[in-house]
C-alpha cells in the first residue's frame, strides 16, 4: 500500500483520532534523538511576551501539552482558545484541562483554516501544526486581523533543512511520518507568510535546522504609531 502524502486534511484528521490518547508518549520518544520537544515549545510561548490577563488562541492544540506553560504567562484572568481539527486530541485536552482545575481554557473542534478568529486577541500560538494545513497563508492572513497591533504571532514547526542535512530528508520524513509529515508536506515554507503578513518578523533555526521558530507582530494601523494609539 503506498504511503500517504497527507495533503488532505481528512487524512490527518485521520491519524490524530487514531495516535491521541498516545500522542504524549510518543512525541517524547523523540527525545532520544535529541529532539528537545518540551524545551522548544517553552522558547515559543516565550516567543509570545504574553501579559497576565492577556487572550491567547493555539493552533492546533492537540492535547493541551502547551496549556501549563501558557497558564503561566497569562494567568487565571487570562483566557486560552485551544482549537484543533481531531475531536479525540481535544478529549485528551480536556481531561488534562479538568485535572488542573483551569476554568480559562475554550477548546474548538475545526481546522486551522475554517476557525474564526476572536476580536482583540493578545497571542497567537502554533506548534507542530500548521505546516500540516494546506492554507496556512490564510490563517497568517486572518490572524494578523484579529491580533491586537504589536501582540505576536509565533510558529514553532518542522521544515527541511537547506544545509547539507537536506540529503537526510527521507530519514527524517520517515521518522516523522507517524505525525502525518510527508516529503510534500515538510517542503511546505509557511514561515515565508509571517513576513508577508506581520511585522518584525524574525526566524530561529532549531536542531540543526530541521526546526524552526518564526514570530511576527500584528501591524499598527497606516500612518499611526504604537506610541499613538496608545493615546487614543
Amino acid at each position: 500500500m503506498a504511503r500517504s502524502a497527507f495533503l488532505d486534511p481528512s487524512e490527518v484528521r485521520a491519524v490524530y483520532r487514531r495516535r491521541a490518547k498516545r500522542y504524549d508518549f510518543t512525541a517524547n520518544l523523540y527525545y532520544l534523538i535529541g529532539f528537545r520537544e518540551t524545551h522548544f515549545r517553552r522558547a515559543a510561548v516565550a516567543a509570545l511576551a504574553l501579559n497576565a490577563g492577556d487572550t491567547v488562541v493555539e493552533i492546533g492544540c492537540g492535547t493541551g501539552l502547551n496549556c501549563s506553560l501558557l497558564q503561566r504567562a497569562i494567568g487565571p484572568n487570562g483566557r486560552i482558545v485551544g482549537v484543533d481539527l481531531a475531536a479525540e486530541m481535544l478529549t485528551v485536552a480536556r481531561a488534562r484541562i479538568q485535572k488542573e482545575g483551569w476554568r480559562n481554557v475554550d477548546l474548538v473542534e475545526s481546522s486551522a483554516a475554517a476557525f474564526e478568529f476572536p476580536a482583540g486577541v493578545d497571542g497567537v500560538l502554533s506548534t507542530f501544526a500548521l505546516t500540516l494545513e494546506p492554507d496556512y497563508a490564510e490563517v497568517r492572513q486572518r490572524a494578523a486581523s484579529a491580533l491586537t497591533p504589536g501582540k505576536r504571532f509565533v510558529l514553532l514547526d518542522l521544515r527541511l533543512p537547506q544545509n547539507w542535512l537536506r540529503y537526510l530528508a527521507p530519514l527524517f520524513v520517515l521518522i516523522v511520518q507517524p505525525f502525518a509529515v510527508s516529503l510534500e508536506v515538510a517542503k511546505r515554507r509557511p514561515w515565508e507568510s509571517v513576513a508577508r503578513y506581520f511585522t518584525n518578523p524574525t526566524y530561529r533555526a532549531l536542531y540543526f535546522g530541521f526546526a524552526y521558530i518564526a514570530t511576527g507582530e500584528a501591524p499598527w494601523p497606516h500612518g499611526q504609531s504604537p506610541r499613538e494609539m496608545k493615546q487614543l
